[in-house]
């Protein structure tokens, strides 16, 4: 899969470079025709460029050992921990964990928990303010179902938000992955769902920081 070993995520490349030259240009046409409005533009160009470079970043984490261990999917503050019925993959009773993405967080997403992908699901819809309970069954969504070695299920899913209206994903249905390697991202804030099983201990609590890929949410039974 993509953005594996890069200091940034390679969709994020057209952004930094038109961040970048269009800073450079504006600075450099100032320079030339207006020098005295110079500072007032480009500085808040450069920081619209900082910005953009940091949304994009890609930092590496430290996977948990512990294969019963599952971990975020992604940087964030947890907005609600809740036992929920989940008819459409698990037809079960499930942990609901959501963690929700601001635009200064890494929006890289990271698989949970090593298995296969046993189901994948793209649904088109709104786009709600993400930390809204609505938007986790009427926002556009990605859905995957991962089933580990020993029968587990759990579901992941990613939800578009108000700002965020692209969600990419690189793992598809059929899939063996990794714990904790990038599987996708969300552009400009959004929010993922974690559905355990209702017997696994969770680790975490409302208003949480968690870092995707390497904070604990739960282990499993």
């Amino acid at each position: 899969m993509k953005n594996q070993n890069t200091l940034f995520v390679v969709e994020g490349f057209p952004f930094i470079f038109a961040a970048l030259i269009l800073t450079v240009v504006v600075a450099v046409s100032l320079y030339i025709y207006a020098p005295k409005a110079m500072p007032y533009v480009t500085i808040p160009l450069i920081i619209l460029t900082l910005f953009v470079i940091a949304f994009f970043r890609n930092p590496d984490r430290t996977i948990p050992g512990d294969p019963k261990a599952v971990v975020s999917p992604a940087d964030g503050k947890i907005i609600e921990i809740v036992r929920v019925q989940e008819k459409s993959f698990l037809n079960a009773e499930a942990i609901k964990i959501s963690v929700f993405m601001s635009v200064f967080n890494v929006h890289v997403n990271r698989v949970p928990m090593a298995g296969k992908i046993i189901k994948a699901k793209y649904f088109p819809g709104k786009f709600f303010v993400a930390s809204l309970d609505k938007a986790s069954s009427e926002n556009e969504r990605n859905a995957l179902v991962i089933e580990n070695k020993g029968g587990v299920k759990i579901l992941v899913v990613q939800i578009a938000g108000i700002v965020a209206r692209r969600i990419v994903c690189y793992a598809v249905e059929g899939d063996t992955i990794e714990k904790g390697i990038r599987f996708g991202l969300i552009r400009f804030g959004s929010r993922l769902d974690l559905y355990l099983p209702v017997d696994s201990e969770i680790k975490v609590s409302l208003g949480d920081k968690v870092k995707g890929g390497e904070t604990v949410m739960g282990v499993l039974p």
